[in-house]
């Protein structure tokens, strides 16, 4: 018998790296781009293609105060005790398979619990999902209730929105906010904005501002919302508000959080809360999130996430639940968090402040919420060393990470056109100790211009 031909024969063993010609995968250049408009026309995220230049001089060994990214360095900052043996309980306990596309029921509990407590809102059971973190309950939002060439008003500057209005193929008018205003929306500059949207999009504490809304400010959009729904039809779809909530409950001295439907109850029907324990617990990796919605769009919703599979991992989903009817873990960890981010955050305003008070263009808005501080620095026009002259906000970035080694964002990756230098600092990832070293570094940049 010739074993070679044989359905018994050895088998082939490959060894790491070898590549049969045979199979060896061919990419022909196409005349036309395969994908769809929309792939053709999504750009990544602006802060990635960031950190690509802080990776490139921390691999040549500089030492980079990184301001950039929205997140956590467990160093600094770790999840709850409490959640991580109780993560490491559930996965000892098996809890590893599927769970239900609209969260596990307890979680669900839980946080209908936490936000009558916490927050004084009263939705029932069907109204809440969980989700793999906040993004998927924005998406969801944009899907359940944009068809394409629907309208979507959001503010600048403001996180995303510009991409998910592409995912969902819809219309946008976005509405500029000022610096007087701390970047938030107001009445008077959303009025004249709402006619035909489906949705506006809100956030507070803001990314990437670090502001809050005022009572006063929240009910006169509340009023306008109201409003432009009285002028509808009733066979007209409503104007629904999305109000990303994920910092409410990082906020600092005597900023306190509002929303739209405690100020105005009538609003519930037609508000969509997004929320989660990704900046409130430092545990955005652990991918807990949710949204609060009236039941019929709910029960939407969580048709859309249990096709993309967007659902927590299980293990985790049980211990969210135990940390969110926890009182005590809540507010001892958050003693110590919120005065940890809200140091950082100080010492960079009063450092820029000093510097403004020394005679540079500088200025900064008083941390109220979140991890972020908004900062300008009015630098377009200047000349560096070299006789370069600083004509926007991407040169003025790069011309303080090489030369003060100070990584931040421009507003421009949150949908500013204007290059007027105002910029996103997040505090999250950084120790005290580099910020106290970065400041002497930025007074000499400037002092080089």
């Amino acid at each position: 018998m010739n074993t070679m031909n044989s359905e018994f024969a050895a088998p082939i063993i490959r060894e790491p790296g070898d590549v049969d010609e045979m199979t060896k995968p061919a990419f022909p250049t196409r005349p036309v781009p395969p994908v769809s408009r929309m792939a053709r026309g999504l750009v990544g995220s602006e802060i990635l293609k960031i950190a690509a230049d802080i990776r490139a001089m921390i691999a040549e060994g500089h030492s980079i105060c990184n301001l950039t990214v929205g997140d956590f360095d467990p160093k600094y900052f770790p999840i709850p005790r409490e959640l991580r043996k109780s993560i490491e309980a559930a996965l000892e306990a098996g809890e590893t398979n599927y769970p239900p596309s609209d969260g596990m029921l307890n979680l669900r509990k839980a946080v209908k619990s936490f936000y009558e407590r916490r927050l004084g809102l009263d939705y029932p059971i069907e109204s809440f999902i969980i989700t793999s973190g906040a993004r998927p309950a924005i998406y969801a939002t944009y899907n359940v209730l944009i068809d394409e060439g629907d309208k979507v008003v959001y503010p600048i500057p403001s996180w995303n929105n510009n991409h998910y209005c592409h995912l969902s193929r819809a219309t946008w008018q976005t509405a500029n906010c000022r610096a007087e205003d701390a970047f938030l929306p107001t009445r008077e500059v959303l009025a004249g904005t709402l006619g035909d949207a489906k949705l506006l999009s809100l956030c507070s504490p803001l990314n990437p501002g670090g502001t809050a809304f005022t009572r006063e400010a929240l009910e006169g959009i509340c009023d306008l919302v109201i409003d432009e729904n009285d002028r509808r039809d009733p066979s007209e779809r409503p104007l629904f508000i999305m109000y990303d909530q994920v910092y409410w409950m990082l906020t600092f001295g005597d900023t306190a959080h509002y929303n739209p439907v405690s100020l105005r109850p009538e609003l519930a029907a037609n508000t969509i809360f997004v929320d989660g324990i990704s900046k409130a617990f430092a545990a955005t990796g652990v991918r807990v999130g949710w949204a609060v919605a009236a039941p019929d769009v709910a029960h939407r919703m969580s048709n859309i996430l249990g096709h993309i599979g967007a659902w927590a991992p299980r293990a985790e989903q049980v211990a969210t639940a135990a940390l969110l009817l926890d009182d005590d873990a809540i507010d001892g960890y958050h003693a110590k968090m919120i005065s940890e981010i809200e140091t950082r955050l100080r010492m960079l305003y009063d450092g820029i402040m000093e510097l403004r008070e020394d005679g540079f263009s500088l200025d900064a808005i008083a941390p109220m919420g979140a991890i972020y501080l908004t900062a300008r620095f009015n630098l377009i026009g200047r000349k560096t060393r070299t006789g370069s002259v600083l004509e926007t906000n991407e040169d003025i970035r790069k011309y303080l990470l090489e030369e003060a080694r100070l990584a931040i964002v421009p507003f421009q990756a949150f949908g500013s056109q204007e290059h007027t230098g105002w910029f996103r600092l997040s505090a999250g990832a950084v120790s005290i100790e580099e910020i106290e070293e970065m400041l002497p570094r930025l007074r000499d940049a400037l002092e080089r211009l």
